[in-house]
Parts: C-alpha cells; sequence; structure tokens
C-alpha cells in the first residue's frame, strides 16, 4: 500500500490568496485598490450624469429642463403645463418600490449614510446601494426632483469602494480610508475638481487628517478625475459664469463680511426647513407604506414646479442665467426661497439626492441679490453683483455643511477664478463660525443626530489615538529634577551614597537604568516602550527635559483609556510642547536609577503604611510589586514581607551594598 500525499491548494488558487494578503496589508497594496476605487467611481460618475440626461430627456425632450420656465414636455405636449403636476408622481411611482424594496438607505441625500458608515460600521455599506442609489438618483432628479448630483455619487462611489474594500477582506481602517477614496473621486469626477474631491473625501466623509489617509484620496480622486474628462470635458464645471470677476476695492471686504453673516443666516435656514419639512412629511404620512409616499406626495412638488418652474432638476442652467444679469432682484430672491422650499419638499416626501447643488443655487442666488442691492447702494464701487453671487455660492454651502476647506476648494475649482480665493476664504470662514456659533448639527450630521447618533462625539477607538503619555502617566506632586552633572564632584557623590545606604527599607534585589517616556509621545509609544522596557512602569519626562514629572504603567493606562471612552469629546488636547534638547524617548533616564528593594519579614518598615517610611532626599518611591502585579501606589498601603518596592534614586549614589532604612512617619514624597 502506498502513502497519500497531502493535497496541495492548486497554484492559481495559492497566487491569489497572496496577492490578496498583499493588497490587504502592503501600503503599496492599499495604493493599488485605492487606484481602482479611483477608476470605478470615475466611470461610476459618469454613468450617473448620462442616466441623470436621459431620463430627463425621457420626461422632457430635453438633456436639461428648467431653465426657459413654462416650456411643457416635448414628449408629453397633450398634458400642457399639468406636465410639471403629474411628473413627480410618475417619477415617483418607479423610484419609491425601487428605494423600499432593494435599498432603503439610498433614500434621501445619502452623504449622511457614508458617514456613518465610515464613523461606526468600519465603512461598510451594501454593494447594492449603488445600482438603486444611481437608478432612483437619475429617475427622481429626471422627473422633477429639485436635488443634486453630489450626494447620489459620493453614496455611489463609496459604495462601490466599500464593496471592493470587503471582496479583498481590507482592516477597518483601511476600509475607511477606501470609503473616502470613493467619495472623492466621485466628487472629482462629477465637478471636475479634483482638489475639492480630496477635501470632502477626508474633511466631510472621513473627518481625519492623516499622511496615508491624503495621498490615498488624493491619488484616487486624480485618477477618477482623468477618467470622466474623456467622457465630460476638460473645462471648469461651473463655466457658464462669467469670466474676469473681479473686486474693484479693498474696502469691499466689508461687503464680503457682511454677505458672510448673511449667507451664514441662510445656510441655517435651509437646514432647518429641510428637516422642519421631512417631519411634517412624516406627521402627514404616519404608517402609511413607504413605497408609495415619493407618488402621492409628488403633487405637492408637481404644484412647486407649477408655481416655479425653475425649480425643475438639479438647475444650473437656472445659475448661469442669474449670474448673467437675466433676472431682477425680486425674482433672484423667489428663486433662493423657492429652491429650499422645492429640495425640502423633494427629500420629505422620499426623493433621492443631493444638498450640494442646492445650496450652491441658494447661494448664487441670493449672493446676486445682495450685489444688486449693494451697487443700488455703494454704486460702481462695490463691484459686480456676480462677484458676490460666487461668494456667497461658497459660503453658504460652508454655513450648511462647516466644512470650509471643501468650500473654498469647490468654488475656486468649479469657477476657474482663482483671482476670487481671497473674499471667497473670507467668506467662509465667517460663515462657517456664524453657522458653529448657532447650530450644533449640520445639514448632513443632523440627520443621524435625529436617530441617536453622533458622530462628533469622539468615537471610543479614538480615545487611544488622542491620548498622549502626559495623559495617562501619574503625575508626582512634586517633579524630580534632573541633576547638573557638571556641577557634581566626586565627595558630594560618596556622601549622597552613604546617606542612601543608611536609609534604603531594605536589600537592593535588582537596579536599572530606565527608559524614559516624554510626556508628548503618544499612548501608543507609550504602551511599546512599557512592553520592551516597564514591567513595572517607566518615567515621563517633561518637555523642555529638565524634570521627572510622573510615572506611567500599564494600569495608569487603563485606567486613563476607560475614562475617556464613551465621553464627549468637549474641546481639543492641549498640545504639549517639547524642547529639541532634552533626551529622545527610549534613552536612559540620565542621573537615576531605578532600585528594587525587597521587604523582608525582620524589616522595620514591615507592618508600617508607605506613607509613614522617610525616603532618601532626592529619591522617589514608584511603584510596589507583590504577588506578581503591581498595587496602587497608596499611601495608606500596608507594606508586606515580600514586597519589592521600586525607587528612583541618584544614578552616581545607588548603594551596594545597602544598610536598612530608619522609618519614621513622612508622607511618601511626591506623590499625586
Amino acid at each position: 500500500m502506498t502513502a497519500k500525499t497531502p493535497a496541495r491548494l492548486p497554484a492559481t488558487h495559492a497566487w491569489s490568496a497572496r496577492v490578496a494578503d498583499w493588497l490587504r496589508d502592503s501600503r503599496a497594496g492599499l495604493f493599488v485598490i485605492a487606484a481602482i476605487v479611483g477608476v470605478g467611481s470615475g466611470l461610476g460618475a459618469v454613468v450617473f450624469r448620462y442616466l441623470i440626461y436621459f431620463f430627463t430627456w425621457l420626461a422632457t425632450g430635453h438633456s436639461q429642463f428648467g431653465q426657459n420656465g413654462y416650456t411643457g414636455s416635448s414628449h408629453l405636449p397633450w398634458l400642457g403645463l399639468a406636465f410639471f403636476v403629474f411628473i413627480p408622481v410618475i417619477g415617483g411611482i418607479v423610484y419609491g418600490p425601487l428605494i423600499y424594496r432593494y435599498a432603503r438607505e439610498a433614500r434621501g441625500h445619502g452623504v449622511p449614510e457614508v458617514m456613518v458608515a465610515v464613523a461606526e460600521k468600519g465603512g461598510r455599506i451594501r454593494p447594492q446601494v449603488s445600482i438603486v442609489k444611481a437608478v432612483a438618483s437619475a429617475v427622481c432628479i429626471g422627473t422633477g426632483g429639485s436635488v443634486g448630483r453630489e450626494g447620489p455619487i459620493v453614496q455611489i462611489g463609496s459604495a462601490l469602494a466599500s464593496s471592493l474594500g470587503q471582496w479583498v477582506k481590507v482592516p477597518e481602517n483601511r476600509m475607511r480610508i477606501l470609503v473616502a477614496c470613493g467619495a472623492g473621486g466621485g466628487i472629482a469626477a462629477t465637478f471636475n475638481a479634483p482638489i475639492t474631491g480630496v477635501f470632502f473625501g477626508v474633511e466631510i466623509i472621513l473627518r481625519e487628517f492623516s499622511a496615508d489617509a491624503m495621498f490615498t484620496v488624493i491619488l484616487s480622486a486624480m485618477i477618477a478625475d482623468a477618467v470622466a474628462i474623456p467622457f465630460l470635458g476638460d473645462k471648469p464645471f461651473l463655466s457658464g459664469f462669467p469670466p474676469g470677476i473681479s473686486m474693484p476695492h479693498p474696502a469691499d471686504y466689508l461687503l464680503v463680511a457682511v454677505l458672510a453673516v448673511v449667507a451664514g443666516l441662510i445656510g441655517l435656514l435651509f437646514k432647518n426647513v429641510l428637516y422642519a419639512t421631512e417631519d411634517l412629511w412624516d406627521r402627514i404620512w404616519k404608517d402609511r407604506p413607504e413605497w408609495a409616499r415619493p407618488a402621492v406626495g409628488g403633487l405637492a412638488l408637481g404644484l412647486v414646479l407649477l408655481a416655479l418652474p425653475q425649480m425643475y432638476g438639479v438647475g444650473y442652467p437656472v445659475m448661469y442665467k442669474a449670474v448673467a444679469g437675466d433676472y431682477v432682484l425680486w425674482f433672484l430672491l423667489v428663486l433662493a426661497a423657492g429652491k429650499i422650499l422645492a429640495c425640502s419638499t423633494t427629500l420629505g416626501i422620499g426623493g433621492s439626492g443631493g444638498v450640494f447643488a442646492p445650496s450652491l443655487f441658494i447661494g448664487v442666488t441670493s449672493g446676486m441679490a445682495f450685489g444688486i442691492i449693494a451697487g443700488h447702494l455703494f454704486g460702481a464701487a462695490a463691484g459686480p453683483p456676480a462677484l458676490y453671487a460666487v461668494v456667497a455660492m461658497g459660503a453658504v454651502f460652508a454655513s450648511a455643511a462647516r466644512a470650509p476647506l471643501t468650500s473654498v476648494a469647490s468654488v475656486v475649482e468649479m469657477t476657474g477664478d482663482y483671482t476670487l480665493a481671497l473674499p471667497v476664504m473670507l467668506a467662509v470662514a465667517i460663515a462657517t463660525a456664524t453657522s458653529r456659533g448657532l447650530s450644533y448639527g449640520t445639514i448632513y450630521t443632523t440627520k443621524l443626530l435625529r436617530r441617536g447618533q453622533d458622530i462628533d462625539r469622539a468615537a471610543p477607538w479614538r480615545a487611544f489615538a488622542d491620548l498622549k503619555a502626559a495623559d495617562v502617566m501619574r503625575r508626582f506632586r512634586m517633579p524630580l529634577v534632573l541633576p547638573d552633572k557638571a556641577s557634581r564632584t566626586p565627595e558630594t557623590t560618596a556622601s549622597e551614597g552613604a546617606d542612601i545606604s543608611a536609609r534604603l527599607p531594605g536589600p537592593v534585589v535588582q537596579q536599572s537604568d530606565p527608559q524614559i517616556v516624554s510626556v508628548s509621545e503618544s499612548m501608543a509609544q507609550a504602551l511599546r516602550q512599557l512592553s520592551a522596557f516597564g514591567r513595572d512602569g517607566l518615567p515621563v519626562l517633561s518637555g523642555d527635559g529638565r524634570e521627572v514629572v510622573g510615572w506611567v504603567t500599564n494600569d495608569t493606562v487603563l485606567q486613563t483609556v476607560g475614562a475617556e471612552i464613551g465621553a464627549t469629546a468637549t474641546s481639543p488636547r492641549a498640545a504639549t510642547t517639547t524642547s529639541a534638547n532634552h533626551p529622545a524617548a527610549g534613552e536612559p533616564l540620565p542621573g537615576y536609577r531605578l532600585l528594587e528593594i525587597l521587604v523582608e519579614a525582620k524589616s522595620d518598615v514591615t507592618g508600617l503604611q508607605l506613607g509613614s517610611v522617610e525616603w532618601p532626599a532626592g529619591s522617589i518611591p514608584v511603584s510596589v510589586a507583590r504577588s506578581g502585579g503591581l498595587k496602587d501606589l497608596d499611601p495608606e498601603l500596608v507594606l508586606e514581607p515580600g514586597d519589592r518596592i521600586g525607587v528612583l534614586v541618584p544614578a552616581d549614589s545607588s548603594p551596594s551594598p545597602p544598610d536598612l532604612p530608619v522609618s519614621s512617619s513622612a508622607s511618601v514624597p511626591g506623590q499625586a
């Protein structure tokens, strides 16, 4: 009988397993996946754009509609103006059941669902969301939904990225970055604005800045935009805006500041009306079937479109006409208010689309109105009204989304006019501050807050990333000053050694040079130091490198993390400054040694409280080990035979051999 040889995996399977491991674990693998995500989100943006054009054409006979006012559908001419009332109903009949049956998270503007997936679900999004969101949003916009493209393409790109990440089985920290890549790539390709895409992915979706994340999202956004340009063109997205807009006088910055405050209030108004409308429709609809809500609610949206047909769809052609000066002052204000109402109604009845484009629309029309008023008051010195339209476009979105970097980049990139960067930056900063001072949630996070999900609160895992050694150490009441070696002489060293030898509480069983930890080091680095060098803990050095300010142990780390988890972050941690001259982390503590002293049964300190032992000058107890574990360094701790006390003593005076100490009723020096 011959022995059976063990079965081997097919060569192709083994090769694919190695590739998958490389993609999951290596930095280069992350970049490869990000590049694939960029290609996918770029193509997704192209497909989504043409889906919107297709359904708009199918309903109206035009690829874009609404800018010409009361013009009926060339495909449904027999409906006349009633077309505006009934076409949203037809759209709701199509996309309502689609969303309800296959992906209910595709309802609404989409970005909050991606944000919570990154913050609380490890970046996991169901694969079918991308397809359902693309079709439902395209149908909604094509049949009159007054919403934008950004929310859907963010959710589409993020779902594609998450699906790829789940297939490769990347860890959660990388999955979150990939989802931000999908969102950033979608924005970059949709608006031909790669910098805006990067900031959107990092500032709004990922909500943290790191070198790896930034580079990965940049790579994805760049590739997505490069993929989309052959299909969508390379001109600035808002190339219909008039060129050569400039600010004629520095005093106009005062007008920009006033406009920024107004725009900040308008952004908050948009957010509040949006969610108030959702609440109203929730009360009206109650427990009726959700799949029918868009169709029935489509009648209300249709009445809005009948009153103001310029609200049909995304509305970019209407924005072009506004900045070209085709609308009078009162009608610009009507358009701004109408967009708030139409967008809120579309999302309130269960429609699918974004709020970025409506924010731009509201900003352009209200800013143009402000510019016309400023021109009447101050004449030509106020500059062209289009200047204020562009500035308000970024300020309204900054107020609503509280994403200043994304707001500035979007205005500058989408208009292609970098000369307006300074007034836009000023307006965005003021609008963001106004919004933050008056409201907690943004237009994205408020949807989550209403569900009880507060992603602005520090997530439990962030407690580990934010903590420094200064936060996790046990602080000494009186720091130990590191000795100046230049001032020490053999005579002083000998006298200190004799003094310490006469006053130690037991025989020295071990001596070591403790490795230092700096107050500014991350908790992760402190834990690595503890694992390598600090069985009983390590000394923590001050920022200037002149004092030992505390002692860190595994127990102090766990206690601090436990206190941090679940706490709401109310303010950023104060930065700890360090001097370039202090000893590097991991080096031995200069001027001190760590002695481990055994408490014997015959010792005079056996049975005494730790706080009743008098310690030599310049020394401090830092740990008490008993039965293999560390005890809390409590002054009332009663010392027992077998206890091992860790004591920091001046290095030049470490005794050999030691004598027994003299006990007294002094407190433990330096302990908090």
